[in-house]
């Protein structure tokens, strides 16, 4: 073991401190969240004072107290910034210091019909993230591991922790469904602003397109809005669909993509193949290429490939990856496994472009 100094170790004993106890921060900013704290700084002009928040937020008077706790650890997480003016030579926290958005908190607000941004809240994406099933299946890491079990309940800790999978949950479980939903259209249509304005071309000569395990249809609706000349259709299962109430800008169809899909001149895949191993990658795309025209279809793909070259982005990305290790039997996967994929489910070739930070667009072809 190489020669350690003191201050080393201690810097080393708080990383210890600060890995261990992270699972408070993610618990912490579904706090915030659920008491709406960015978005009562956001309607106080950006900068909130205590006094502000206090006469703001839901908090009864027997907690006010454990506020300036909880929002220290917030700013200390780079969640908010705080302002404190300094009298002399001395700076403190308290009642005329004042909480600021930064750029993470400022995509936790909640719009409104004065927002001239047209932003969307990610605040649905987080608490769709954080719910008791999901944590659940996270303190099962370990057992999961180590165990040899050949049975169902083996093949991933999601599973072993609540008896069956998401989907299953999801089905029996409206409320959570609802909210899993409200998360996914969140993200999706914070994903769709950056696709349409960044590579649109890849919608160009479409005419029309199948949103498969589309949710909502919240990307597809995001489609329709930009090209008004294709025609938007959405697949997904009977649990999401049925709730859905048709607007007539999307046509929304029960179906299981692991059977069949629309014929279509293309089929958009957001999110979906992480979730799944590679065998059943290979046989969702093989019925995208059944339903797609040769030559002059393709599969519109939206996911990760990992190996981004920022340090923050690329641990969002091994993140991620451990969150399919936990609730699925899919992964993160890297560009030459993609293509790997690719080739076994027939398609000739294809083309990858990062073009939104973690995500890439990836065009198949037939």
């Amino acid at each position: 073991m190489p020669t350690t100094s003191d201050k080393e170790l201690l810097q080393a004993h708080a990383e210890l401190w600060n890995l261990t106890f992270s699972y408070l921060k993610s618990m912490a900013l579904e706090c915030a969240i659920n008491l709406g704290v960015p978005t009562a700084i956001h309607r106080c002009g950006g900068t909130a004072s205590l006094p502000d928040l206090l006469a703001t937020l839901p908090i009864p008077e027997s907690k006010k107290s454990y506020l300036p706790r909880l929002m220290r650890f917030l700013v200390a997480s780079g969640i908010f910034t705080v302002d404190v003016p300094a009298i002399g030579e001395c700076a403190k926290v308290g009642a005329t210091s004042t909480y600021c958005l930064t750029p993470l908190s400022y995509l936790l607000v909640d719009g409104d019909d004065t927002d001239a941004h047209q932003r969307t809240s990610l605040s649905p994406f987080v608490l769709s993230q954080t719910n008791k099933y999901h944590v659940t299946a996270a303190m099962h890491f370990s057992e999961w591991f180590t165990s040899d079990e050949g049975s169902a309940s083996a093949e991933m800790p999601y599973m072993m922790a609540n008896g069956t999978n998401p989907w299953a949950i999801m089905a029996r479980d409206p409320k959570l469904n609802q909210v899993f939903n409200a998360g996914m259209a969140a993200d999706t249509q914070f994903a769709m602003n950056f696709i349409i304005s960044n590579c649109g071309e890849v919608f160009e000569g479409v005419t029309s397109i199948v949103d498969v395990a589309g949710g909502t249809g919240t990307a597809a609706r995001a489609i329709a809005k930009a090209f008004p000349d294709i025609k938007c259709l959405v697949l997904d299962l009977p649990n999401v669909i049925n709730s859905i109430s048709s607007d007539g800008t999307v046509e929304y169809i029960v179906g299981d993509m692991m059977s069949s899909i629309p014929r279509t001149d293309a089929v958009f895949l957001k999110y979906v193949l992480h979730d799944w191993n590679d065998e059943d990658c290979v046989k969702i795309l093989t019925q995208c290429k059944k339903a797609i025209p040769k030559p002059g279809g393709k599969v519109i793909i939206v996911d990760m490939v990992v190996g981004c070259p920022s340090k923050s982005m690329f641990k969002a990305q091994v993140l991620f990856d451990l969150l399919m290790m936990v609730m699925t039997s899919g992964k993160e996967r890297e560009e030459h496994e993609w293509g790997k994929i690719f080739m076994d489910a027939g398609f000739n070739d294809y083309k990858t472009r990062p073009v939104m930070g973690c995500m890439a667009v990836t065009e198949l072809y037939p």
